[in-house]
């Protein structure tokens, strides 16, 4: 894999900062609109793209997976809990597109070295 730059890896930090707090404001504050999930889904793209080095793959991958696991599962244990049931579809949200292509650069990388 590419080696980023420390202004680079900041840039992955703060959307990753961001695409959380907003997961949490959105679940504050109600539904999801196509707006709110086209945001967290740059986010997270841009999560994917920027955030995970070469050390953090196995992590992020294995992390990610079983997060969008429980989230995905546990939405109807919390249904009763709306706005828990929000904060995990929002965090789905973020989470899906950063673990496919951090698994697809995985893949990628491994096929080429």
């Amino acid at each position: 894999m590419v080696k980023r730059g420390k202004r680079t890896k900041n840039i992955g930090k703060w959307a990753f900062l961001l695409g959380v707090v907003l997961a949490i404001i959105f679940a504050f504050v109600g539904r999801m609109t196509p707006e709110v999930v086209a945001i967290l889904t740059i986010i997270g793209i841009a999560v994917g793209l920027l955030n995970v080095g070469e050390k953090e793959v196995q992590a992020f991958l294995l992390s990610g997976a079983v997060l969008i696991i429980a989230s995905a599962f546990g939405q109807s244990a919390v249904i009763t809990f709306g706005i828990l049931e929000r904060m995990l579809d929002a965090l789905l949200v973020i989470f899906v597109p950063a673990t496919i292509i951090v698994a697809i650069k995985n893949v990628f990388s491994i096929a080429t070295s």
